[in-house]
């Protein structure tokens, strides 16, 4: 047997409104509900930075890559090149990465994701080619468990026996909170 509830208001056991109706269709949820509804359905926090010019990488070191500009920033957590979970925002993220590097003939280049100051994971290990073309290192993307306060960045090493550019035009980093994981 199918029924209708016909109801201008919900409200919870301390008669706080939660949903209201004008009756004529619209609904307003109360602010509570709208939150509780926005921070389920949104992958916040999100962040993603690219670099501004190149930046060069010593040989045989292990150097933090800079990103200076910010093309996403949710919740004001990425500053110093690195995104910083903030309060009551600890889950599963989704984060990635690309570096591209000058050629300078055949040496190693590698990328990695440090998290709270560690190497976490390599986003890419190649041997480099001779030529005057790019290398470019992509993540496929990783998952990674955050804390509130956790904070996650990414290096770059080479040794080409010299300096070696990281490229501005093929220099990315983001990441953002995954839904329900």
């Amino acid at each position: 047997m199918a029924g209708i509830l016909k109801v201008d208001k919900y409200q919870d056991f301390n008669g706080n409104d939660i949903m209201t109706s004008d009756g004529s269709g619209n609904i307003t949820l109360s602010t509570a509900m709208n939150t509780a509804v926005a921070s389920g359905t949104n992958n916040t926090p999100a962040f993603d930075a690219v670099k501004s010019g190149n930046e060069t990488l010593t040989n045989a070191t292990d150097t933090k890559i800079t990103f200076e500009t910010e093309v996403v920033d949710t919740d004001s957590a990425f500053s110093s090149s690195r995104f910083t979970v903030p309060s009551g925002k600890g889950g599963k993220y989704f984060v990635y990465a690309a570096v591209g590097f000058a050629t300078n003939g055949t040496n190693l280049r590698q990328v990695y994701l440090f998290k709270n100051g560690s190497e976490f994971r390599r986003l890419s290990n190649l041997q480099g080619g001779s030529g005057s073309g790019v290398n470019t290192y992509n993540s496929s993307g990783v998952i990674v468990s955050l804390a509130d306060g956790d904070y996650v960045e990414i290096y770059g090493y080479q040794n080409s026996g010299g300096s070696l550019d990281a490229l501005s035009s093929i220099c990315y980093f983001g990441g953002y909170k995954i839904i329900g994981a």
